[in-house]
């Protein structure tokens, strides 16, 4: 299994703890609420509470680097710092680019940001978008994950406004208005609006599905996550059915899609943690 297969289930697994401690809130738990426009101002309430910059997320994210890594962002950053403005948007992209490597969302977000607001253009502001969304997917700080759900917010409204139609930036700014904390019902609006254009979208999907966990409606997370692996086998759908059977108390279901995990995964050592799993529904 390759590098980054390890680091995607590492997340999953991460993500999941943060899950059930941090449900959204103003998500309905009866039902989902059904498709209208959503607005498109962020919301007062949800305005971040924590300052964050690219200097400290990089301070952060330096930590996990081995020292090869390290040296090689070192040596990018100085060349950002001698860069003339012409030649800065280039710099910025390796090092966007590096972190990426490194799955390291957030430090990549805010170079992304700053090529975004040079070029103005609909792909880096996807870019953008995207990358504060899974570091507020990664986050464990409720302050901090407002901060980067704001960002991902004004960067897909951008990207909205260049390409109003788009799916990709409709599902990402629906994330990023439920992930923000102060429009939860305008994010799901704008990702089942994705879902009846495109039935198959995987990140609509994907996310609807976790939202319907965060709410407690296991019942309906299982039928978005059962819609993915129909389309296509992969883990994270997969580690999500497996914990909303059990949510649900059907645990052989639920045993029968971690083994399913433990295949996509191929790694023995990686697999030990989802054996963890499979014991205690054994008990």
């Amino acid at each position: 299994m390759n590098r980054k297969q390890i680091a995607v289930c590492a997340i999953v697994i991460v993500t999941m703890g943060y899950l059930y401690l941090q449900p959204v809130k103003g998500l309905v738990k009866s039902k989902e609420v059904a498709a209208k426009p959503a607005t498109t101002a962020v919301d007062a309430n949800a305005k971040p509470t924590a300052e964050l910059t690219e200097a400290s997320v990089s301070a952060l994210a330096k930590q996990s680097l081995d020292a090869e890594q390290l040296k090689q962002v070192e040596a990018l950053e100085g060349q950002l710092q001698s860069a003339t403005f012409a030649a800065k948007p280039s710099v910025q992209r390796s090092l966007a680019a590096l972190w990426d490597a490194n799955v390291q969302p957030a430090p990549a977000a805010f170079y992304y940001q700053e090529i975004a607001r040079q070029t103005n253009a609909f792909d880096d502001w996807v870019n953008t978008g995207n990358r504060f969304n899974e570091a507020t997917k990664r986050s464990q700080d409720a302050n901090e994950q407002i901060a980067l759900s704001a960002k991902a917010s004004e960067a897909f409204l951008n990207a909205t406004k260049l390409k109003p139609a788009d799916l990709e930036a409709k599902t990402g700014l629906g994330v990023a208005y439920v992930n923000g904390g102060g429009m939860p019902m305008q994010g799901i609006a704008l990702l089942l609006e994705v879902v009846k254009l495109d039935p198959k979208n995987h990140s609509a999907l994907l996310n609807l599905g976790m939202f319907a966990m965060k709410s407690g409606q296991y019942d309906k997370a299982v039928g978005r996550f059962k819609t993915m692996i129909a389309i296509k086998e992969e883990l994270e759908p997969y580690f999500y059915l497996a914990e909303s059977y059990k949510q649900l108390g059907q645990k052989q279901e639920a045993i029968a899609a971690y083994e399913k995990c433990k295949q996509l995964i191929g790694d023995p050592a990686e697999s030990s943690r989802i054996d963890e799993f499979i014991k205690e529904l054994k008990k």
